[in-house]
């Protein structure tokens, strides 16, 4: 009789939701909280504090240590030493920019704390052989693939202009889209890189719109995007179509300059209306809480932070555990399915789907591959209004 007792109260105890046997993780998080990134990096912070939400409803208690690096790689290798040693947190999510990114990845070979990247996409980030380091994000190659792809698929442009911010990010994409290009057989006929914050962009624009491109290549943060289209209304430049390469283009801020914004496509890695599981319910649990659509950014941390949270607390806090979890694991959320792989000489990088968006009266809408289509896009460009 009293073993039956002891059977049937073990059997009450494993039938107990997760949640009465909350596993604790220490998770670290660097991010652009403040600086001429933060827009962006807002993002982020929603995006990490949805999952937190989700992850205490699985039972996973995380003690998250944020960090601030402003932007600057020397503030973001900081936060990375005191986490991985001060802090001993099990792994870390983050940082957003590809300068920063690149400049902490080596600190996790160092310290042998697990990295996971949420967003950075400068190429070479995870071409150095480094067993730590991990991204989800996809790379600049592939911004700039899914959208020459996209334009070689609604029209035949023959040549294509480059302008793009001379940081990590900029250089990457802007030498990803040439490379591309090339391949498609559409030629490069001007190439201008200008430094982050300029005040005016009206003579670099003036020379692309001599050399009349057929497209026009962007890469930039928020206010760049901005001022690079407003000023290329006022001088007239009108191609088949505008491609901006993610980051300011695809941001909430950017489609609300109706002005300049419409028409105007960008690759992304995630949209509020694509068929990956929870990504609907995600877009709406932003909405409703934040009180303003997510951008790819803050689905990208999101699943980053579940990612590395779970299986952390899966791995007991083990940072070696926890290295070879994530190098063997495979993921199916809201950003469709993660694996970190080895290919084309890139390690422990997640082959991601990207897709195209199209600013249409002020929304984003997905119009790139067409298994992912919510609208038709507009091409050629329709002109300014």
């Amino acid at each position: 009789m009293f073993g039956k007792i002891q059977a049937t109260a073990l059997a009450l105890i494993l039938a107990l939701p997760v949640a009465a046997h909350a596993a604790k993780v220490k998770i670290g998080f660097v991010n652009s909280i403040t600086g001429p990134e933060a827009p962006i990096g807002e993002n982020l912070t929603n995006g990490v504090t949805l999952a937190l939400e989700d992850l205490k409803k699985k039972g996973i208690d995380v003690e998250l240590v944020r960090e601030d690096d402003t932007g600057k790689p020397e503030k973001s290798m900081a936060a990375f030493e005191k986490m991985a040693t001060r802090d001993k947190v099990a792994g870390i999510v983050g940082p957003y920019s590809s300068k920063c990114a690149n400049a902490i990845a080596k600190l996790a070979e160092k310290y042998k704390t697990p990295l996971l990247i949420p967003v950075a996409s400068k190429e070479e980030i995870t071409r150095q052989n480094l067993k730590w380091t991990f991204r989800l994000s996809a790379t600049t190659y592939d911004y700039a693939t899914i959208l020459l792809d996209m334009a070689t698929s609604l029209g035949r442009p023959k040549t294509i202009a480059i302008i793009n911010e001379n940081t990590d990010f900029g250089t990457s994409g802007a030498k990803s889209a040439k490379d591309y290009a090339g391949k498609k057989g559409i030629r490069v006929v001007a190439e201008e890189a200008y430094a982050p914050g300029s005040p005016d962009y009206r003579s670099t624009l003036t020379k692309i719109k001599s050399k009349n491109p057929d497209l026009v290549f962007m890469v930039s943060y928020v206010a760049d995007a901005i001022l690079l289209m407003r000023q290329s209304r006022e001088i007239g430049l009108t191609p088949q179509a505008f491609l901006g390469a993610g980051a300011g283009f695809a941001t909430v801020a950017f489609a609300k300059e109706r002005a300049i914004s419409n028409g105007v496509f960008s690759s992304t890695q995630w949209t509020g209306d694509v068929n990956w599981p929870g990504a609907k319910d995600f877009n709406k649990r932003y909405i409703a809480k934040f009180g303003k659509e997510p951008t790819y950014h803050a689905a990208t941390a999101y699943e980053s932070m579940m990612i590395m949270a779970e299986t952390a607390a899966k791995a007991g806090d083990n940072r070696e555990k926890l290295r070879l979890a994530l190098k063997s694991g495979s993921w199916n959320g809201i950003m469709g399915e993660v694996k970190f792989a080895d290919y084309e000489g890139y390690t422990n990088q997640n082959k991601h789907q990207m897709l195209v968006e199209q600013i249409q009266n002020g929304a984003h809408q997905t119009v790139y591959p067409p298994k992912y289509v919510s609208k038709k896009p507009v091409y050629p460009f329709p002109g300014w209004k």
